[in-house]
């Protein structure tokens, strides 16, 4: 008998959001739902009505109604939705304007502060129409170097205000991996901050934005936010001399398919690809999931800890939609001490906290207790996805955090910007199980055969399309990346990459990644980026970079075959230098071995997996089509841990 840890309250199956769902589509569609069951085989057996019944029930504001729902066209990569309509998705976003708190703010124990719908307002107001002042126009691209701070969402949503498409990295990226990504969207205006705060030191970006810069060619204007008052972030405006002229403003209305976001991939087989995601199809699922699945309401503080380098953000940030106080930090959640940001939840009253697996065990492994310091009389939900949540994972919580939380682990994705399966306010708990498949995702565990099996660990398929989908890649004809991507294997069904088990209660286990994309802490990274640094170290000769998990995480580990040097501590300590510089601390291996060769396909491709295989105890199948197969011997019986 699984152990429930959690159950449902009268108030969820009466007074929750997902409880009047149901009573507003028995209502409106004719339907006789009691559970959740049933209201999903209907959310994707009609699969119009259901979306056009989130959009009625969310109150999507459209400024033009839709002539369809739903035009699949010849494929699944096709699908158009809500055609003929127009909406602008800040004006979605920005719908309440009072004195509510719509953002407080946290860097680190330096910098907090809030700000109300009714500045919020105001203040994307100045910033939309200076843009203007500078020639932007619907379909320009502006991109963010930022921190996760106010000024970020100002930014976004005041780009989005116009029509112009919002794309952000995180300033612990190195250059070439902020370059990687928006050389190839060719930003018009770039956002930056002077610095930023991190384990209390002040971070000073000025010679990464001046060297960012000089590579960004499309770049008109460059809009700095003073944080660390660095004197030397030459010809930038300061986001305080921001001039509007006092013009006229308005939402520009747009298509429901019109561009708001550029994601990126993770960059395994080269440079990361430009994901677009659309203004109606991220608004329509992210209120679903923040409505519904999360149960967010206009008087709950919503919490993620994230940057805005993370498809996490865009999903916290669509709360204001709700109307609800998003609550951002920015810096190292132990810092000044371990449970800082626990302090902080405690203390502002946050209703849901959001955060990884990887968090959870690092308090846990710290032997923290938050239960015993802190009464979180307000926390009723607690989030956690970039990687699976363990058996141990749900113990702690319950035993050491709060016992009647409502503990959802959440899956998804940078590919459609929000999840396959999340939490569930009328559903039970059970220990390592997310609580359901999300509405109106078709989702599938598909075994070798491609067949559909349920309790058994498969690939995480879908079958049917959804608003969320990317529209397309940048740079991308013909859609050929795009269908590589997730239509490789199967025809006109969307293979995630995931390993997935489906059970006969309607809850999932994920698994983990089914490629060789790097995990750590939640993080998706390609191992390209990593090796398009070691290409560049004269005396690396070949090198081949693998995840190792272990204790709820993923570790990487890099093996190196020197050129004529042998490996020590001192080129250790140097290529992990060398590594974090051009990418990111993210990216620096947990471990370096020197080894006597890698492995190549006939077809002189790396095989990572192999490798990972070995480390794992794992057969190795497909040796026979590999180049040199005896090179696997050399990572038999290494020691990782």
């Amino acid at each position: 008998m699984e152990q429930v840890l959690w159950e449902p309250s009268d108030y969820h199956y009466n007074n929750s959001n997902i409880s009047k769902y149901i009573s507003f589509v028995n209502k409106t569609y004719n339907q006789s739902f009691k559970n959740y069951d049933d209201l999903y085989d209907w959310s994707i057996m009609y699969v119009e009505d259901f979306w056009e019944s989130i959009a009625i029930f969310c109150k999507v504001k459209f400024s033009k109604k839709y002539n369809s729902i739903m035009n699949i066209g010849d494929s699944f990569i096709d699908c158009n939705w809500f055609e003929g309509s127009k909406l602008n998705f800040a004006e979605n976003l920005l719908q309440y304007r009072d004195d509510k708190i719509a953002i407080e703010y946290f860097c680190e124990n330096k910098i907090k502060g809030s700000i109300t719908y009714n500045d919020l307002f105001n203040k994307v107001q100045h910033c939309a129409l200076y843009l203007k002042s500078l020639g932007v126009k619907k379909g320009d691209v502006i991109a963010g170097f930022m921190p996760n701070i106010p000024e970020t969402v100002i930014a976004m949503l005041a780009s989005s205000s116009i029509g112009a498409i919002w794309s952000s990295c995180s300033p612990d990226f190195g250059i070439n991996g902020v370059l990687d990504r928006f050389v190839q969207i060719s930003p018009k205006i770039l956002f930056v901050s002077d610095g930023y705060f991190y384990k209390g030191k002040k971070i000073n970006l000025s010679s990464k934005v001046h060297n960012i810069r000089k590579k960004l060619t499309s770049i008109k204007k460059t809009i700095y936010v003073p944080i660390v008052n660095s004197n030397d972030m030459l010809d930038c405006l300061n986001w305080n001399d921001m001039n509007s002229n006092g013009e006229p403003f308005e939402f520009e209305q747009l298509p429901f398919s019109h561009p708001l976001y550029i994601m990126y991939s993770s960059g395994t087989t080269g440079k990361p690809k430009s994901i677009v995601h659309s203004s109606g199809g991220t608004l329509l699922q992210h209120f679903k999931e923040l409505m519904i699945h999360t149960d967010l309401k206009r008087k709950d503080k919503i919490f993620y800890f994230t940057t805005c380098g993370w498809m996490m953000w865009n999903w916290l940030v669509s709360s204001l939609a709700v109307g609800s106080t998003v609550v951002l930090y920015d810096g190292n959640p132990f810092f000044p001490k371990s449970d800082s940001l626990l302090e902080i939840a405690d203390s502002i009253n946050i209703s849901i906290f959001g955060t990884s697996a990887k968090y959870i065990s690092a308090l846990e492994q710290d032997n923290l207790k938050p239960n015993d310091n802190f009464s979180f009389t307000k926390l009723r939900t607690i989030l956690s996805t970039g990687s699976p949540l363990v058996e141990e994972n749900f113990e702690y919580v319950y035993d050491n955090w709060k016992n009647d939380v409502q503990l959802c682990s959440i899956s998804g994705g940078t590919d459609i910007i929000s999840c396959f399966a999340l939490g569930n306010p009328i559903k039970p708990i059970k220990k390592g199980k997310l609580q359901s498949i999300g509405l109106g995702m078709s989702v599938k565990s598909f075994n070798h055969k491609g067949e559909h099996e349920i309790g058994k660990k498969g690939e995480l398929v879908c079958t049917l399309p959804f608003p969320s989908m990317p529209i397309y890649f940048l740079n991308d004809y013909n859609k050929e990346k795009y269908k590589k991507a997730y239509f490789n294997d199967y025809s006109n069904i969307w293979k995630h990459g995931d390993y997935i088990s489906i059970y006969k209660d309607g809850m999932v286990k994920i698994f983990g990644r089914s490629d060789t994309t790097l995990n750590p802490g939640g993080v998706r990274i390609g191992t390209a980026e990593i090796y398009r640094v070691l290409d560049k170290i004269n005396y690396i000769k070949d090198s081949v970079v693998v995840g190792y998990n272990y204790n709820q995480d993923e570790y990487i580990i890099l093996f190196i075959k020197m050129n004529k040097k042998v490996l020590n501590e001192e080129l250790i300590i140097d290529i992990k230098n060398i590594i974090k510089s051009n990418c990111s601390p993210r990216h620096i291996p947990y471990k370096i071995f020197e080894i006597q060769d890698i492995p190549y396909t006939i077809n002189g491709k790396k095989v990572e997996l192999a490798v990972k295989n070995i480390l794992e105890g794992k057969n190795v199948n497909n040796r026979d089509a590999l180049s040199n197969p005896e090179s696997l011997d050399f990572y038999k019986n290494i020691k990782i841990l």
